[in-house]
């Protein structure tokens, strides 16, 4: 019988290309969301395919799953700012309670499960580049600290079930990634120039546009996760790329990309906002075999791409509303 793998979170951006990439690998793959902040357009090439299954679900409830299940990717969580600044609660209860539910599956069904941390644990970093011994610099109470501590919860209570109960568990901290499916609308940098620039709008960046990061295409942080839940290391690893630029350069990048002339104006810092991030990936090539293949210019040109194919409405899209967090 084909292996049967769970993916929580996956009418979002990662999520959806990992169903993609399990179908491809010949899994049965078994997808759930509760499209807070997923989107069905994401899958609905997988629908007719006999070996993709959907639940609309929320995974802070108790999570039943039929039969068998061999592997659990856990990516159940608002992603960006916009998102998580407006549903806080949320985002804490999908870290916290969401992660106990699925580790609690795993250890019913006996399978292997990997959860996505972030770069986030690391905070507004001291040490440069991060590397997984870091503890981090997180403000727990400031706006950020609702996204920042829900994943740190999220690799304690994970490495507890590997200890206490002998789950199998596995540990990815994901660095910026971006890509085709990303929406316009939701705060991150790179979608939010692309949306400016295709909208003709000045493009903002935030403080005096120095602070850095490190952009990883998305097939290649999918296929360091399906590298990642098939090996042995049960330690956080992080995956992502370690080709670090400025806010300011990466900017004036997507400007070359899209050809537009429209400016590039600077408004205050927010909160919390990390100064610097890079990945060290020292134990992903010595223990996966894997680094990134895709450079920066090739991903941005397949990004814009995908973006400018967009019905034009979709690029004035409004970010989307919530009900109030519970």
């Amino acid at each position: 019988m084909k292996k049967r793998v769970l993916v929580t979170g996956a009418a979002g951006f990662l999520g959806s290309h990992l169903c993609d990439r399990f179908i491809k690998e010949g899994y049965h793959v078994i997808a759930m969301d509760n499209l807070i902040t997923g989107d069905l357009k994401n899958l609905e090439h997988l629908f007719p395919n006999p070996e993709f299954e959907f639940y609309h679900h929320d995974v802070t409830k108790y999570i039943h799953v039929p039969g068998n299940l061999d592997y659990i990717l856990h990516f159940a969580s608002p992603a960006s700012p916009i998102d998580y600044l407006k549903i806080p609660i949320q985002t804490l209860k999908v870290g916290a309670m969401g992660t106990h539910n699925c580790l609690g599956l795993a250890k019913a069904k006996g399978a292997r499960i990997l959860v996505a941390s972030t770069s986030e644990v690391y905070g507004d970093p001291l040490v440069h580049p991060q590397t997984e011994e870091y503890w981090g610099n997180v403000n727990p109470v400031g706006p950020r600290g609702v996204y920042d501590e829900a994943k740190r919860y999220m690799e304690s209570i994970t490495m507890a079930y590997h200890t206490f109960h002998k789950v199998e568990t596995r540990i990815i901290r994901i660095f910026n990634t971006y890509g085709p499916r990303m929406r316009l609308n939701d705060g991150r940098a790179l979608p939010a120039f692309i949306g400016q620039a295709l909208r003709g709008e000045n493009i903002t960046v935030f403080g005096d546009g120095s602070q850095t990061r490190s952009f990883c295409y998305v097939n290649d942080l999918v296929d360091g996760i399906y590298r990642l839940l098939l090996s042995d290391y049960v330690h956080p690893v992080n995956i992502g790329n370690p080709d670090e630029i400025s806010l300011k350069d990466f900017a004036e990048e997507v400007l070359a990309l899209t050809g537009n002339t429209v400016k590039i104006v600077y408004k205050p810092l927010p909160v919390d906002d990390p100064k610097q991030r890079k990945p060290d990936i020292t134990k992903a090539r010595a223990i996966l075999n894997w680094e990134p293949t895709v450079n920066r210019s090739e991903g941005l040109a397949e990004t814009y791409n995908y973006f400018k194919s967009l019905p034009p409405e979709e690029w004035f899209k409004q970010p989307k509303e919530f009900a109030s967090s519970k």
